[in-house]
């Protein structure tokens, strides 16, 4: 059975997913207030629910209708819990539809800006200006009010923008405060956590890191903790907030799987020697390639890394000799987008640190910062005395350059893209828009292509670069590089990497793509 480290005792503001494609940056939103939230899916059951009990409920947006065949809907038990509930589009009009009012289909669909005129002011929209715009994107609305309910604000094409039941402390807006679109939607949040809720902002990483040490060494006590160290932030964040709660207890395996980045053993052993923490280090590279070969397909890549990574584990755990514990660096994102639910949630990408152990290992699973985003990570980490730029590295995934290798794994071909995605980063840095990047990295692409080089035919491999901006991972946006970084970065690549003679830059955004190319 799987451990995961949850804090006992915590205010949570509980997120209810019905599909909107918003949904993490509810929760985003939440912690940016210093409360701690999390996702479940709508069909969470109420015994669940219960056991969370949590301080308020927010219920995403969603793409159906509730008059759908099978739409997805909540026990009306949820609103006897007697705590705050707050629904936003799709969770607006559930809210109407199950307390006796009622939904249509709009004459006029509203997708994009509006503003909102303010009826009254209430505790909820306190502050709010009137006239302020928000973001809609919405086919129905609420015709007719549920009992006790009343109308706060509207916009020229939707009525009930804003209802309200403050005896019940139930409220429901039809436009997204999520995004950013929304001028006041922190204000909204805020006025709904604080007035509302009556919950304190304690959410913070110095908080974090003083629970989490002090249930590690309640839970883990004297035993002995193995740690996978990818050389990632995550994994690297995990073992520095280890070593602080068991110390020498903490034995972390660094497995070179020939998947890495360039010089990524000699930059980890640098930076976690200056910590006194001690790596044993495995160089399972053939192994590796020896399994990927002939594997094209990208989530078999993955699922067969992820294996090869825990027979690996396994291996040198029955080296150690007794070891109870295995840790994973792995966050929040992770476990969204690897959790599927019937409705609205699909899994995107499997993790291979994500979804518990096979039974030969024998070892409980130790998650420390799975309740954490990206910049929360960093944020641990910076407090814990990681170096800066160490904490400030680009995210790196965990099966490695294999997810940006498209086709075949083989060592040439991640020796072209270890070269490339070297180029990429040094001329990023360059630049000095490495810190307003998400990620910058090279994909090498299974077709080749026609070019001239040194009044030579070539035929050879193509890589696509590819920058996005983003604050979680969840969402991003491609970046608008300039034409001289994106010039520098393609002259050094075909002159100084054998075997591509072709560059382009990648310009779509998360979603529909994803960031990785698989």
């Amino acid at each position: 059975m799987a451990y995961l480290l949850y804090f006992a005792m915590r205010k949570t503001v509980l997120i209810l997913d019905f599909g909107s494609q918003y949904t993490k940056l509810i929760a985003r939103r939440v912690r940016e207030l210093k409360i701690y939230s999390e996702i479940l899916p709508f069909n969470t059951s109420m015994k669940k629910i219960k056991e969370i009990s949590p301080s308020a409920i927010i219920l995403s947006g969603g793409p159906s209708s509730v008059y759908d065949r099978e739409a997805p809907s909540i026990s009306k038990e949820i609103f006897e819990l007697n705590i705050p509930i707050l629904g936003i589009c799709y969770g607006l009009q559930l809210i109407a539809h199950l307390l006796g009012g009622k939904i249509e289909s709009t004459k006029k669909r509203e997708f994009g800006f509006a503003k909102i005129k303010k009826v009254k002011e209430t505790e909820f929209l306190k502050g709010v200006r009137d006239g302020s715009q928000v973001w809609m994107s919405h086919g129905d609305e609420v015709v007719k009010l549920p009992e006790g309910f009343e109308r706060t604000a509207y916009t020229d094409n939707t009525p009930n923008t804003v209802i309200e039941n403050n005896k019940r402390r139930i409220y429901g807006v039809q436009f997204h405060p999520e995004v950013v679109h929304t001028e006041e939607g922190k204000k909204i949040f805020k006025n709904f956590l604080y007035r509302i809720a009556n919950i304190k902002p304690e959410w913070t990483m110095e908080s974090f890191v003083d629970t989490s040490v002090k249930k590690l060494k309640e839970v883990i006590g004297n035993k002995k903790v193995l740690l996978g160290l990818s050389g990632g932030v995550d994994s690297s964040v995990t073992a520095v907030l280890l070593h602080k709660a068991i110390g020498k207890n903490l034995i972390p395996v660094f497995v070179n799987t020939g998947l890495l980045r360039k010089d990524e053993e000699k930059i980890l052993s640098e930076e976690f020697k200056k910590l006194g923490i001690r790596v044993r280090k495995v160089n399972a590279s053939s192994l590796f390639f020896k399994k990927l070969k002939g594997v094209r397909e990208p989530e078999r890549k993955r699922k067969i890394i992820g294996k090869t990574f825990i027979d690996v584990f396994y291996k040198e755990a029955k080296k150690l000799g007794k070891i109870e514990f295995l840790a994973q660096g792995t966050t929040y994102p992770d476990v969204i987008e690897s959790t599927s639910v019937k409705g609205p949630s699909a899994i995107i990408k499997s993790h291979h640190n994500v979804g518990g152990l096979p039974a030969k290992l024998k070892m409980k699973l130790v998650e420390p910062l799975r309740e954490l985003f990206k910049d929360e990570v960093r944020e641990v980490g910076k407090i814990l005395g990681l170096d800066d730029w160490f904490i400030r590295r680009h995210p790196f995934p965990g099966p490695g350059l294999a997810v940006r290798i498209l086709g075949e794994i083989t060592r040439a071909r991640v020796k072209k893209l270890q070269e490339a995605d070297f180029i990429i980063r040094e001329e990023v840095k360059k630049a000095g828009i490495y810190d307003e990047l998400w990620q910058a990295f090279g994909v090498l692409l299974p077709v080749k292509s026609v070019g001239v080089m040194g009044d030579k035919r070539t035929y050879e491999n193509v890589c696509a670069v590819r920058m996005v901006v983003s604050s979680d991972g969840m969402t991003a946006s491609w970046y608008p590089a300039n034409y001289e970084i994106l010039n520098n970065i393609s002259t050094r690549i075909v002159n100084e990497v054998r075997g591509i003679n072709r560059v382009v830059y990648d310009i779509t955004s998360k979603p529909p793509g994803t960031i990785e190319w698989e």
